[in-house]
């Protein structure tokens, strides 16, 4: 089975954030563990990428408050040849409900086209969504909502 970066981002999600676990190992342990777990250099490599680029989109997207309400969004030719308009309607709906913002929205697209992949499943797109709401500082209720939807589809798909 190829693993991708979403998997090794699922996985630390899973093992680390989601439990509220309060051990918080180095990058080098963390990797170690990764490589263990059967995930490959390379996977594990671009998650870490992958997770720094959410930490510097926390930092730098931020829109003006009047643009914090729902606006149409238009895609660049490069994303919606991944983003489906399954995800895009998904993404949009989101923050047509108030899960996401402007920013939000932004944060998930930048980290969309960052994964490796051609196209993107409404799946892989709900757990970047989750990933992006738990970083972002008073977006608890929202993280808890999107939470309960992929928990729910994901035991499931395992009954």
């Amino acid at each position: 089975m190829k693993e991708t970066v979403l998997d090794v981002l699922m996985y630390l999600f899973d093992n680390y954030i989601e439990d509220d676990v309060e051990f918080t190992p180095d990058e080098d342990v963390l990797r170690v563990e990764l490589k263990e777990a059967g995930f490959g250099e390379h996977q594990v490599s671009k998650a870490f990428d992958w997770l720094e680029g959410l930490a510097m989109q926390k930092e730098t997207v931020a829109l003006p408050k009047l643009a914090q309400r729902p606006s149409t969004r238009i895609l660049s030719d490069e994303e919606a040849n991944k983003l489906d308009t399954e995800c895009y309607g998904f993404l949009m709906f989101l923050e047509n409900i108030g899960v996401l913002d402007g920013s939000d929205r932004e944060m998930v697209i930048d980290r969309l086209m960052a994964l490796e992949t051609e196209e993107i499943e409404l799946q892989q797109l709900k757990w970047v969504v989750l990933m992006v709401l738990f970083n972002q500082p008073g977006k608890e209720a929202a993280f808890t909502w999107v939470e309960d939807l992929v928990m729910d589809e994901f035991n499931a798909s395992l009954h």
